[in-house]
């Protein structure tokens, strides 16, 4: 070949790199919404992988059709991609907050096997004219084959540590549709001399570039005004952390914090939450001296804490930072926990409480696990087995751990299901639940090595909700939510526990909670 016709060759080369980079990218983007938006997480992105690949296919059979300019094919998959790709999250999330459920994910779907089938045109198109240059087909296709796997790579890499966290995912999607598009317009200037009429083919792909521009600067704030509608309040604070979305609403003095679209707490009954989660494990723990907490980043279990001047130490593990961060800074939080992180008793630390439980010696007096649900399959570990067993070896003699286990009227097989598991540790248990109006009724287990008895427990501290007499009837459950759960040919449940290898708990989670 001579130089020129090198030249393209390492154009379609560099080409198929680029476009490899950003499929990926829109592949592992689909599959974060749909994690975030629909939940479960390793379902989702099954399912987006699956639908990616599958369309690929598509994409790569109907290849073989397209006969015409080569290049200009490839310049007008690029644009459909730009185009489809870079509104997608933008009207994911319209949809979500205006159709609702189901509506959305369809669209994901539907978006994602047109994205892969537009991604599978790609290759064949590039690898067909790089062979017209001169290249023989085992070196085209080895070479464009090269870049589509390394480029892949590379946008693994930059959508985990890069885009997601620094534009989040309305973003993004713009960003990287922008690059298919620069990339088609390059290709379409460098092969100008074999494309009649580029100008034009041109200027439509600099109108779409223009309105992909536009939605980098205003698809946030639009998509954020659709987030809005997710929430009964007015978004006073809003975040995506290295882990999650963070949204704090508040409206007539009602102050809500709403972990990836989850309600955490609402400061008008959050004390029903706390008090229960802390005293009951206080009253009948033999000493109260070193506290764990896993979560509770809010500071909230602190601020109960706190009224029991015996505690010397009170370790607090949260994944996230930016909850820590928000919790010691933001007034209408410091003004609900009491400024609970200026205590110099509290230890804070930034891990995975399942690695933290496997790391440490340390033993505990009263553990309080204040843990989102298992509603993912990183919480779901934390609801396991050998979570459970690690909780009670870091457990002191006469220890007390309590752990919020879900509500028993939306959730009452998955309640029951985490009692059955802690049980499982040897350890007994005591099951309380209570009425929190901005959440239902909720679950709580109450753990020791030593067998105890919860009704000759007093509550000697000041509470605005929790007194030994309520507290007995927290221990009451009505016959529909018990334990002696039956399907509907009335036939008793034998319950399974929950472990790492057999993770039955999400399953049964996601099912309970689809109504509500």
């Amino acid at each position: 070949m001579d130089n020129k016709n090198i030249n393209k060759t390492k154009a379609i080369y560099w080409a198929s790199g680029v476009v490899s980079i950003c499929g990926i990218i829109f592949e592992v983007l689909f599959g974060a919404a749909g994690s975030y938006i629909l939940g479960d997480g390793v379902k989702q992105y099954t399912l987006i992988i699956s639908l990616f690949l599958t369309g690929m296919g598509i994409g790569a059979s109907i290849s073989e059709r397209v006969t015409g300019n080569l290049i200009l094919s490839f310049v007008w998959i690029e644009y459909l991609i730009g185009l489809i790709g870079g509104l997608s999250t933008f009207f994911l999330f319209g949809i979500t907050a205006y159709l609702g459920q189901g509506t959305d994910a369809f669209f994901l779907y539907t978006v994602t096997i047109v994205i892969g089938t537009l991604t599978g045109v790609e290759l064949p198109v590039l690898i067909r004219k790089a062979n017209d240059i001169g290249e023989t087909l085992n070196k085209s296709a080895a070479r464009v084959l090269f870049s589509d796997y390394a480029g892949g790579l590379a946008g693994g890499l930059l959508f985990v540590y890069l885009l997601r966290p620094e534009f989040g995912l309305v973003k993004t999607a713009f960003v990287v549709a922008i690059i298919n598009i620069a990339v088609a317009l390059w290709l379409l200037y460098y092969f100008r001399d074999e494309i009649p009429s580029y100008r034009k083919h041109g200027f439509i792909g600099i109108f779409i570039l223009l309105i992909l521009v536009g939605g980098v600067f205003v698809g946030d704030k639009i998509a954020f005004s659709f987030e809005q509608q997710l929430y009964r309040d007015p978004i006073i604070h809003y975040e995506n952390s290295d882990y999650q979305q963070i949204i704090l609403t508040k409206e007539q003095g009602d102050l809500r914090l709403f972990l990836d679209g989850q309600l955490q707490f609402s400061s008008t009954d959050e004390y029903r939450y706390h008090e229960t989660l802390v005293h009951p494990a206080m009253a009948t723990a033999e000493r109260r001296e070193n506290v764990l907490i896993l979560g509770g980043g809010d500071g909230l279990a602190i601020r109960e804490l706190r009224k029991y001047d015996e505690v010397k130490s009170m370790t607090l593990v949260d994944l996230d930072p930016a909850v820590i961060t928000l919790a010691e800074t933001n007034h209408d939080i410091i003004e609900l926990n009491e400024e609970a992180f200026s205590d110099r008793r509290v230890n804070v630390v930034n891990t995975d409480a399942f690695l933290y439980l496997e790391d440490t010696r340390q033993l505990y007096d009263v553990i309080l696990v204040d843990l989102p649900d298992p509603n993912n399959e990183t919480l779901s570990k934390l609801y396991t087995l050998e979570f459970y067993q690690l909780l009670r070896n870091r457990l002191s003699p006469g220890g007390s751990i309590m752990i919020q286990a879900t509500s028993p009227t939306f959730a009452t097989e998955v309640y029951w299901t985490i009692d059955k598991t802690v049980k499982e540790t040897g350890m007994h248990t005591e099951n309380l639940h209570v009425d929190i109006p901005s959440f239902g009724d909720w679950g709580f287990i109450l753990a020791k090595r030593e067998p105890f008895d919860l009704t000759q427990v007093t509550i000697d501290k000041e509470t605005e909700f929790l007194t030994a007499e309520v507290l007995a009837g927290l221990m009451i459950f009505g016959k529909d939510i018990d334990q002696e759960i039956t399907d509907k040919d009335g036939e008793v449940i034998d319950l399974e526990i929950n472990t790492l290898i057999h993770p039955i708990i999400l399953e049964k989670y996601s099912e309970a909670w689809r109504n509500y």
